[in-house]
C-alpha cells in the first residue's frame, strides 16, 4: 500500500505528476514508486498522435529544455514563417505562423520544412506534391490546409492575381496553383480568351421622326490583353455592353424608321465604327456586330400593313389601267385598219362569224351567205 506501480505500452508515453506539477516523462516499461500519500499521478499519451496538445507545452519549452530535446520535436514559428510536417514523408499537416508546439519522437517519423513567406506567396510545385493536391482538390482536408488557396484556371483561361486587391504581373495559365493565404488576401479571377457573344436585348429608342423601335443586338468579342483590360476597367464586359448601346442609339436616334427599314446593315456599319473607336487600347476587340432583329410596336405595324396594302393596290390599278389602255390602242389601230381596207373588214367578219359557229350545233340561212354578213343571222341552238 506504501508503492504506486504505473504501467506504459510500447506505444505511448507518460507524463509524471506530484500533484499535478510535472516531475518527468516515463517511456515504455513499468514502474514502481514509494508513494504513500498517493501523490504521484500520470498522463498517458499515444504516440500515434505526435502532436503533444498540453497546458505544460510552454512550460516544457521554457523550462525543461533537456526533456523537450530528448522527448519532442520543437517547432517554433515567427510570424512571417509557416511549416510543413510530414509523418512518414506524407504532407499532414500546415501550420500557421507564430505556431508554437511539441510532437513526440516515437516510431512515426515527424519532419518539417519551415518556409519564409515575407515575400513569396505563390507554393511552389516542389512543395505540394500530387498526393497533396489530391487531398486539397477532393475533400480531403490536411490540418491547416485553409492557410492554402487553391485556383483552378480552366482550359483557354488565363487567371488575374489579386493580392491584397492589387492586381499582380502576370498571368496564371490554365491548371492548378497554390498560394499562401497567411498574412494577406489572395482572390483569382478567370478570363475566357476565347471568342464570346454579347447581347444587348431588348433596347427601346426613339428614331428621327419620333417612331418608338425596340431592337436586339449581337456583338462578338475577346480579350487581347486581359492586363490592361482589367487595369482600365474594373468590369470590360459591362463597359463593353454600355458603349453598345451608346451606339445603338446613335445609329437609330439619328435615322428615319424608313431610312432603317430599307437599309438594316445601316446600323451595323455604324454601331461597328463607334465600338472599335471605344474599345481601342482598353485589351478588347469587337469582330463581328449585327442587328438581330427590329420590332416595332402593335399600332405602328397597322400602319405599315395598311400602307403596304394600298402601295400594292396602287401598283395593281396602275397595270390594269396599263392594260386597258393597250387593249384600246390596239382596237382602234384595227378599225383603222378596216375603215381603209374593205378586204380585212371581211376577214375580221369571217373570223367572227367562225367564232360563234364553234359553240353552235345548227345555222339557218336565209339569203345565202350574203344575207348572213349583210342583212340577218338566226341561229338557232
Amino acid at each position: 500500500m506504501l508503492m504506486t506501480k504505473f504501467h506504459v505500452k510500447k506505444d505511448e508515453r507518460a507524463l509524471l505528476l506530484r500533484r499535478g506539477d510535472f516531475v518527468k516523462v516515463l517511456g515504455a516499461g513499468e514502474y514502481l514508486y514509494f508513494d504513500p500519500l498517493k501523490r504521484l499521478t500520470i498522463e498517458k499519451f499515444s504516440l500515434a498522435k505526435t502532436a503533444f496538445d498540453h497546458k505544460l507545452a510552454d512550460y516544457l519549452m521554457k523550462a525543461e529544455p533537456e526533456v523537450v530535446g530528448r522527448e519532442f520535436t520543437a517547432v517554433e514559428l515567427s510570424a512571417t514563417q509557416i511549416a510543413l510536417r510530414y509523418e512518414n514523408a506524407v504532407l499532414v499537416e500546415v501550420l500557421a505562423p507564430n505556431t508554437r508546439r511539441l510532437y513526440w519522437r516515437g516510431y512515426i517519423d515527424v519532419e518539417f520544412e519551415t518556409i519564409d513567406i515575407v515575400s513569396d506567396f505563390a507554393i511552389a510545385p516542389a512543395l505540394m506534391p500530387e498526393t497533396a493536391a489530391l487531398i486539397l482538390r477532393g475533400g480531403i482536408k490536411i490540418a491547416g490546409s485553409e492557410g492554402v488557396f487553391v485556383a483552378l484556371v480552366p482550359e483557354h483561361s488565363v487567371g488575374l492575381l489579386y493580392v491584397d486587391g492589387k492586381l499582380q504581373s502576370g498571368l496564371l495559365a490554365s491548371g492548378l496553383h497554390y498560394f499562401w493565404r497567411y498574412l494577406r488576401d489572395v482572390k483569382v479571377d478567370t478570363v475566357d480568351l476565347r471568342l464570346q457573344a454579347l447581347d444587348v436585348a431588348g433596347q427601346e429608342i426613339l428614331t428621327k421622326d419620333k417612331v418608338s423601335l425596340r431592337v436586339n443586338l449581337t456583338a462578338g468579342y475577346r480579350f487581347t490583353d486581359v492586363q490592361t483590360a482589367f487595369a482600365k476597367q474594373a468590369k470590360p464586359t459591362e463597359f463593353l455592353y454600355k458603349e453598345l448601346q451608346f451606339g445603338l442609339r446613335a445609329a437609330v436616334g439619328t435615322r428615319s424608321l424608313d431610312e432603317l427599314l430599307e437599309n438594316k446593315s445601316i446600323i451595323d456599319d455604324v454601331v461597328s465604327e463607334h465600338i472599335k473607336r471605344r474599345v481601342s487600347g482598353y485589351g478588347l476587340e469587337v469582330e463581328a456586330v449585327g442587328v438581330k432583329d427590329i420590332i416595332l410596336p402593335g399600332e405602328m405595324k397597322t400602319i405599315l400593313a395598311k400602307v403596304v396594302e394600298a402601295e400594292k393596290a396602287a401598283q395593281a390599278n396602275v397595270i390594269r389601267r396599263r392594260e386597258e389602255t393597250a387593249a384600246t390602242r390596239s382596237l382602234l389601230n384595227t378599225a383603222k385598219v378596216m375603215e381603209d381596207n374593205p378586204v380585212a373588214l371581211r376577214l375580221k367578219e369571217l373570223e367572227t362569224l367562225e367564232k360563234v359557229t364553234e359553240k353552235i350545233d345548227k345555222i339557218s340561212v336565209f339569203g345565202g351567205l350574203e344575207g348572213v354578213l349583210k342583212d340577218l343571222v338566226k341561229i338557232r341552238p
